[in-house]
């Protein structure tokens, strides 16, 4: 997996200091399973990615879907465990712990990189 950060685009502000991206489609379909809860600066970005589950898990998650510009197109905060979540205009999901979006401020309209 490739590690980096993600910033707002407009301003330059570092909105998740720790990401990972997944490389092959192994990686994209395990996701976060098997993997402890993401600490606050962490996150992982999945592409491409227009939906998400959360069975098999045990924390719930934050999630930003992306569209091919990294645009945010659609937020869901909180997504609890042994449930699903999609946006179908989305290209890649940003999963993150619960209660970072708010944290970090990220709206709908954001660009991301």
């Amino acid at each position: 997996m490739k590690s980096g950060a993600v910033f707002r685009a407009a301003t330059g502000q570092c909105l998740v200091a720790q990401v990972r991206r997944t490389d092959t489609a192994w990686e994209r379909l395990r996701g976060l399973l098997g993997h402890p809860p993401l600490a606050d600066d962490q996150g992982l970005l999945i592409d491409p990615c227009p939906s998400v589950h959360t069975f098999g898990m045990n924390y719930p998650l934050d999630l930003a879907f992306l569209d091919t510009g990294m645009r945010v197109l659609k937020l869901v905060q909180g997504l609890q465990p042994r449930r699903l979540a999609a946006c179908t205009a989305a290209r890649a999901t940003l999963e993150l712990p619960p209660g970072a979006i708010e944290r970090s401020g990220i709206i709908a309209g954001d660009i991301l990189e």
